[in-house]
């Protein structure tokens, strides 16, 4: 493999070095999505962006797809025969939420230049709230979450200086988070109807529950 990136960092002109491309090549298996918005991802979307039948070519042994967006300029690597892979069930309904309120947005345009949906923490709350019939989780589990949100891809705090788009003062209390345009790629239209499905029975509950109080503050008349 190493004389492949030769090969390449030649045809480059010396533009690039073969370190550069085994580089961008690892980073994508082991980050899964690079953005060009992100300062320690720029050049690595750069080059992924420029040679992408190249890079793809050598992450095929690993079944891996490569899918470039270059309207929204950021690149995901995106496994052809992917594994289920362990989650807890906050990080799963964290993941679905963060996808349900991408959606609604997107959907109306509420969107930044770089295809993120801002959300701050008191939308996030009843957004959570509503969507799955919890309340979010106390600020200790919740910054575990960002967490992997972000080694996913699909989410980043605001406030994080890493992306170099630090927007918020340090009297917030999570900071505000946005939601990254990776999700749709990462969690496609089965994740929403994995999240619909979750929400009709929230709903089916509720809708029991009041049935049932009216009956018991109906006997509770006749009595």
């Amino acid at each position: 493999m190493s004389d492949y990136w030769d090969t390449l960092a030649a045809r480059s002109n010396g533009f690039y070095a073969s370190e550069d491309f085994e580089s961008v090549a690892y980073r994508l298996i082991a980050e899964q999505v690079l953005y060009h918005s992100d300062q320690r991802s720029r050049m690595a979307y750069t080059l992924a962006e420029q040679y992408e039948r190249e890079i793809e070519k050598a992450l095929a042994p690993f079944g891996i797809h490569l899918q470039v967006n270059r309207a929204l300029r950021y690149v995901v690597a995106i496994p052809l025969h992917a594994k289920t892979t362990l989650a807890t069930v906050s990080q799963t309904l964290f993941a679905l939420v963060l996808r349900g309120i991408y959606e609604e947005s997107a959907r109306v345009g509420y969107l930044s230049e770089e295809g993120e949906v801002l959300c701050d923490l008191i939308e996030l709350t009843e957004k959570y709230r509503l969507m799955c019939g919890r309340e979010l989780p106390a600020k200790g589990e919740f910054d575990v979450l960002m967490r992997t949100a972000k080694r996913w891809g699909i989410a980043r705090r605001l406030d994080d200086v890493e992306s170099g788009t630090s927007v918020l003062g340090a009297d917030s209390q999570f900071g505000g988070i946005a939601i990254r345009p990776a999700i749709v790629d990462i969690l496609g239209e089965a994740a929403l109807q994995r999240l619909v499905s979750w929400q009709s029975a929230i709903n089916g509950a509720a809708a029991a529950d009041s049935t049932q109080e009216e009956v018991e503050e109906s006997g509770n008349e006749t009595a």
